[in-house]
């Protein structure tokens, strides 16, 4: 997650060029020998009047400080190009020996502590354990750069950023006392550093997606507005429309249908589709979810069409699963059904492979209710007498499994009616973002299951 700077401020930083300067400094990025002999240049000397050199000369002065920041740029752009190298030979060694070969003052660049910490981030949902120990390494680097030539205040914020990233990966593993003490020691560093708003809106969202997994969704949103505030203020639309995406999953996890799909229709107007399409799709997948849901079969069915080369781009199981899940619930609410159970199937015998019980167990409900709208006996008994076999070896909690079995129970009394298996459904949704949720035969709304961007998988 990336915060660089913004399209104007490079804009104007061009336009204050001619042609030929544009051309130089184009070279310049590229040519190590050219930069080494720029750092070797004297500064010119100005020459002034007798009348103007009574006047204080600001204009060597401002001449050093911007060929600083030049060199400054020009180091960093060089640095970015041999990270990755230097990223691939660390992560070659065994993990016990990764830690001794940072003493090689070659890895000591800002290039490679910002990879390392990016790489994190994107391995984070995956591999949560993997990203905190990527994390860690960036930390031991930090402690070797030196502070005089990158700033120890812009130290500290990536220090903040990376103890944020550890807070997540902690929290995507379900260690939420751990992941409180990593956001902790971020807020400490970040209050040591340069006070840049955007690196302060970066800890507010993940600190935010900590509030929700606690089930603290007022505090999630608060801090989610003060984070979407921030980057809008300072131009950031991309990582504000990331927030909103986050945002959308805490209303959903609040039982807030309507504000979860307004969140998402927001996000979509602010997320840049080359950033982070795997995002962009989570997005819209999740919006045509809510619409299958809230009895829009073809509104969601025109969005998925638009939404299929992005299905394209991502071929894993993962993803693939759930794209055969909704389009599943299209068909279902368009009332094609044959087509919806074939889907259904698909996506539960998907689910199953990769070992995900509980995707499996509420998309065998979305198959349940399909079987009791048709009132096809046979087809549930048989259902029921799969399922809950195959998740009392699994790790699905005490409630939701007796959720199951009164569904099995009622199915083989033959008292299963469509309300019975949309009531155990209901439950089976509302208690997967809270285990501690008793089972009880109520009226209740149907949420929605989104697809959780920043969720790893049971």
């Amino acid at each position: 997650m990336k915060v660089h700077p913004s399209d104007d401020v490079l804009e104007g930083f061009l336009l204050s060029l001619g042609v030929e300067h544009r051309t130089l400094v184009s070279h310049l990025a590229d040519c190590e020998a050219c930069q080494d002999r720029l750092r070797r240049l004297p500064l010119p000397q100005d020459k002034t009047s007798s009348e103007e050199a009574r006047l204080p000369d600001y204009e060597p002065v401002f001449e050093r400080a911007a060929q600083n920041v030049q060199e400054q740029a020009l180091v960093l752009v060089r640095e970015r190009k041999q990270a990755l190298g230097l990223f691939v030979e660390i992560m070659e060694q065994p993990a016990h020996r990764r830690e001794s070969l940072l003493s090689d003052p070659r890895f000591h660049t800002w290039g490679v502590f910002e990879l390392l910490i990016d790489r994190s981030w994107e391995t984070s949902l995956k591999d949560p354990g993997y990203a905190e120990e990527l994390v860690r390494l960036a930390l031991q680097l930090s402690d070797r750069l030196d502070a005089s030539r990158y700033k120890t205040e812009l130290i500290q914020d990536l220090r903040a950023r990376s103890w944020a990233y550890i807070g997540n990966a902690r929290r995507l593993a379900s260690d939420l006392g751990g992941a409180e003490e990593a956001f902790a020691t971020a807020e400490s560093f970040l209050g040591q550093g340069t006070k840049e708003p955007l690196e302060q809106a970066i800890l507010l969202d993940l600190k935010a997606s900590l509030r929700r997994s606690q089930r603290l969704f007022d505090d999630a949103l608060r801090l989610l507005r003060r984070a979407v505030s921030t980057f809008l203020r300072h131009g950031a639309r991309h990582q504000a429309g990331r927030s909103l995406v986050n945002m959308s999953l805490v209303h959903n996890y609040a039982g807030q249908p309507e504000e979860s799909k307004k969140a998402l229709v927001r996000a979509l107007e602010l997320l840049d589709p080359e950033q982070e399409p795997r995002l962009l799709l989570c997005a819209r997948h999740n919006l045509i979810g809510y619409m299958a849901e809230a009895g829009q079969p073809q509104e969601a069915l025109e969005l998925y069409h638009d939404t299929r080369p992005l299905y394209r781009n991502f071929i894993d199981a993962w993803t693939q699963n759930r794209r055969k899940w909704v389009k599943g619930k299209i068909d279902h609410g368009l009332g094609r059904l044959a087509a919806a159970e074939s889907l259904y199937r698909a996506a539960r015998d998907g689910f199953l492979a990769e070992g995900i019980p509980y995707d499996t167990a509420l998309v065998s409900l979305d198959l349940a209710i399909l079987y009791a709208e048709q009132g096809r006996t046979a087809e549930l008994k048989q259902l029921a007498a799969e399922m809950v076999p195959i998740f009392a070896s699994r790790q699905i909690h005490r409630e939701a499994l007796a959720a199951l079995a009164f569904f099995k129970q009622a199915v083989e009394a033959e008292r299963a009616s469509l309300e019975v298996v949309t009531r155990v459904a209901t439950y089976l949704r509302q208690a997967e973002h809270d285990s501690a949720l008793p089972f009880r035969d109520t009226e209740t709304q149907r949420p929605k299951r989104p697809w959780d961007p920043g969720r790893t998988e049971e």
